[in-house]
């Protein structure tokens, strides 16, 4: 006979209970995702955006990580945050993200280790030198901080070791981390994107020729289609999802002004990259060469839509260089690099998504802008001069006898400047209570455009690529064959469109921000024995503290009283 009461019973239903609760909550979450990320910068959250790209794959996406091996406590911060992000990834995609790490070391023989170089190489995984102590040696190490990722037949390199490269080594490689979640998901967005937006190249007014863009085009040409656009022969910009004027130098009618803003007026994004001097290096001397003022009848409508490019250079302390034959050794012309703050490296930006964490810009002649009102417009500066900087209005002339002169931090002493802008809302026609221009319809003329968005940048030659003189090919958008060095312009170009005209908004994933807590290695020395103490004694303290306690509180519970 069952005794209902009895205590063995209940205990075998609580039993029971405490099983059939455990399936229940493992059948539970198999079939739900529940994660909490409780630390403040919310390091481990994949924004809405990556999650609903990752939810939406209908194939594999495989990704081979060649960042496998020994590596200093740095690079396996590194190393631990791809594979972490990886893992997120898998939690929204299942198996249609697959991954792997790899060490190059494992490829035998110089000759294998030359192949996995030059296709890397190829996928745009450039290799780094990793220097460290082993064994109180010295050892210098070849690595490849990259992906390559493939879906579908298509496969693309990613650089995971990015960030500005003048900053220090910790926070470069903090700054790579943070920017992780974004280099693996918008490279997956590209490979599995089949609708691309349309983006049109200006030309028809001295804009810069097909050789000068080769390098952006190609680049732009694997996520956009790309079409070069005479604004002399289309009746209007309809169709295109953005354009870009880059180095205009000559004059735009009253119907070539009309169309670009009412291509604003209809909800168009725009990036110019416009010079206001024009001067001309290849006539330079020893008495210089003068910039003057370029007419190109764009003034108005940027001073209505909320800027003001001025008619000046401005010279920057933090500058590139310029050749100079400097003699002769026999016949040939000895060449020296000499500082020209005609050239601006730009190393400061602000926290916004297109230019977080980038490395610097190199800029060719460049001119300050203002801001103006403009009601309805927000107005965000991209990017910014260096402290020690002044500027020289037009014409100013340009001579290489400057470069012999001492650069003293007291002239340059104009403070920072914006160089480039980001104007977003609601712009208003620079042809409002005007007469538009003949050809047009009234009726389907435009005085406010919808929400929409402008880059701004004071200089063309960010959009041009420098081509190699012996044999006429272009160099990559941001390389300097003189300075040997290579810089950000391409990122600054593709971070800017992707702002603009990606729907999907990964690029927003650029914001996430990874805090550095270092230890106070002085004070860390000094106390280091008595945290060891603590750790060591306290937790045995602890537990015997414990032990006691329930000891004492069991002998009072079960003891009779005599």
């Amino acid at each position: 006979m069952v005794n209902f009461g009895s205590k063995k019973l209940e205990d075998l239903l609580k039993f029971g209970i405490g099983i059939l609760l455990i399936v229940n909550f493992n059948i539970f979450f198999s079939k739900s995702t529940v994660r909490f990320d409780l630390t403040e910068e919310k390091r481990f959250t994949i924004s809405d955006a990556t999650i609903e790209l990752l939810e939406s794959l209908n194939d594999v996406v495989y990704v081979d990580v060649y960042l496998e091996g020994n590596f200093p406590p740095g690079f396996q911060r590194l190393q631990k945050a791809v594979r972490q992000t990886l893992d997120d990834f898998r939690v929204y995609a299942g198996d249609n993200v697959q991954y792997r790490f790899i060490d190059p070391e494992d490829f035998q023989g110089q000759e294998g280790k030359q192949n996995l170089i030059q296709s890397l190489g190829e996928k745009g995984i450039q290799p780094t030198n990793l220097f460290a102590n082993e064994d109180g040696k010295r050892t210098e190490r070849l690595i490849f901080p990259g992906a390559v990722m493939s879906f579908a037949g298509s496969e693309e390199g990613v650089m995971l070791l990015k960030g500005n490269k003048s900053s220090p080594p910790q926070e470069r490689l903090n700054q790579s981390i943070e920017g992780i979640e974004y280099e693996l998901a918008s490279t997956i967005n590209r490979l599995v994107n089949i609708d691309r937006m349309r983006v049109g190249l200006i030309k028809g007014h001295g804009e810069l020729d097909s050789l000068d863009i080769y390098a952006i085009r190609n680049e732009l040409l694997k996520k956009y289609d790309v079409f070069d656009v005479d604004l002399r022969k289309k009746k209007e910009l309809s169709g295109y999802d953005a354009i870009i004027l880059a180095k205009p130098r000559l004059f735009f009618s009253e119907q070539d002004l009309y169309k670009l803003d009412q291509f604003i007026m209809n909800g168009g994004k725009a990036i110019m990259l416009l010079d206001m001097l024009d001067v001309n290096l290849d006539s330079i001397n020893s008495e210089g060469t003068i910039g003057y003022p370029l007419k190109t009848n764009l003034d108005n409508l940027l001073f209505k839509y909320g800027v003001r490019i001025n008619k000046d250079y401005l010279l920057d302390l933090s500058s590139g260089g310029f050749p100079v034959v400097v003699g002769n050794m026999g016949n040939d012309p000895q060449v020296q690099m000499m500082p020209w703050p005609f050239y601006p490296v730009v190393n400061q930006f602000s926290d916004h998504p297109i230019v977080r964490n980038l490395d610097a810009v190199y800029l060719k002649f460049t001119s300050s802008i203002d801001t103006v009102r403009s009601d309805n417009v927000k107005k965000t500066p991209l990017m910014f001069s260096s402290a020690y900087t002044k500027t020289v209005t037009s014409p100013v002339r340009i001579s290489l006898n400057d470069l012999r002169k001492e650069m003293s931090p007291e002239i340059f002493n104009q403070g920072s400047k914006p160089l480039a802008y980001l104007l977003e809302g609601e712009f208003t026609s620079v042809f409002k209570n005007r007469f538009i221009p003949e050809g047009f319809e009234k009726s389907l003329f435009k005085d406010q455009s919808p929400k929409t968005a402008i880059i701004i940048c004071a200089d063309g030659d960010l959009f041009k690529n420098e081509i190699n003189p012996k044999t006429n090919v272009p160099f990559d958008l941001g390389y300097d064959p003189y300075l040997q060095a290579e810089f950000a312009n391409k990122d600054f170009i593709i971070n800017g469109l992707s702002y603009l005209i990606d729907e999907n908004n990964l690029i927003l994933t650029r914001n996430k921000e990874i805090m550095i807590r270092p230890l106070d290695k002085i004070k860390a020395e000094e106390q280091k024995l008595k945290w060891q103490i603590i750790n060591l004694l306290v937790p045995i303290i602890a537990i015997v503290l414990y032990g006691f306690l329930r000891h004492y509180h069991r002998m009072r519970k079960y003891s009779t009283k005599i």
